[in-house]
């Protein structure tokens, strides 16, 4: 290499390498202090693609555990609501078991259907009242085979929704919850005179209301089985997510995340580098002045 002042080759190799070695300092900088190993695309235009379809999976994971959370409180909510129209049958029955015998003048079986009308009225009032965050739970509006959520206000049985797409088998489904009006179990005068249970005021209408009451009671027991059965099916399907979600937050991890202790490595090789280039830049930039020595 010939010795020239206009153009020192030595420091700009050494400038360049310089500037290389800086460049992936700062990398490893970046990516330590962050935690991250794809930082930007530039790190890894795949890996980061992957990885922000991977958090969106996770993402909407976590909010499919919260969605499936709230349905379950949806469904202790009724299953308590049923357990106080429960006592309310029972009390029914007992006032009819009274009614049906004949020891009672027409006056007490009147004061006996009193109290069991105000039963049937408190059925009625408990299944129209119970509602969860504004969704009433227990007055037929779920009850419809059919679902409508393309308005504002959705109609039919109640759609949960916890998986991150939306196909049918894996990511949604319905809860239906039976109307437990009085009238829709066929107890009290709310409903048609035909029911066994419409009435105790008589004898003979008492007798009949047993049996009317205890089918009150089965279909009462068949809409809490329903609720008892879709909160176990929710709780294993809380589960499924939270594996789900964990292995997918491994798999994310995998792609982002920096492993220290090589990153750490890289760090202090390049900060080796760094300070080797800028030794070396240092001496080159003398180097031009030896030339002054052969113009003395």
């Amino acid at each position: 290499m010939s010795l020239v002042i206009n153009h020192n080759m030595m420091a700009m190799s050494a400038a360049r390498n310089l500037g290389t070695a800086y460049n992936n300092l700062s990398t490893s900088v970046n990516r330590l202090s962050s935690g991250l190993r794809v930082t930007s695309a530039a790190d890894d235009a795949a890996g980061l693609a992957i990885r922000e379809l991977m958090r969106a999976e996770i993402a909407a994971m976590n909010q499919g555990v919260r969605n499936a959370n709230d349905a379950i409180s949806l469904i202790q909510t009724a299953d308590g609501a049923l357990g106080v129209i429960d006592e309310k049958l029972i009390r029914m029955k007992e006032l009819a078991e009274q009614a049906a015998t004949g020891t009672y003048s027409s006056d007490q079986r009147l004061m006996i259907e009193s109290e069991y009308q105000a039963m049937a009225s408190e059925i009625t009032r408990i299944a129209s009242s119970t509602d969860f965050n504004g969704v009433h739970l227990l007055n037929g509006n779920l009850s419809s085979e059919d679902h409508d959520g393309s308005g504002l206000v959705s109609k039919g049985k109640l759609k949960v929704h916890f998986g991150p797409e939306n196909d049918c088998s894996e990511d949604y489904y319905y809860i239906k919850i039976g109307n437990a009006t009085a009238s829709a179990l066929g107890v009290g005068n709310e409903g048609p005179t035909t029911n066994d249970a419409y009435t105790v005021s008589t004898q003979s209408r008492a007798q009949a209301a047993l049996e009317g009451i205890k089918d009150a009671i089965t279909s009462k027991d068949k809409i809490r089985a329903n609720l008892g059965a879709m909160q176990n099916r929710l709780e294993n399907t809380i589960s499924n997510l939270q594996v789900q979600a964990e292995n997918l937050q491994a798999a994310e991890s995998r792609i982002s995340d920096v492993d220290v202790s090589l990153e750490m490595t890289e760090f202090v090789r390049n900060q080796i580098l760094t300070q080797a280039a800028v030794a070396m830049l240092s001496q080159a930039n003398s180097l031009p002045q030896i030339a002054l020595s052969l113009m003395g």
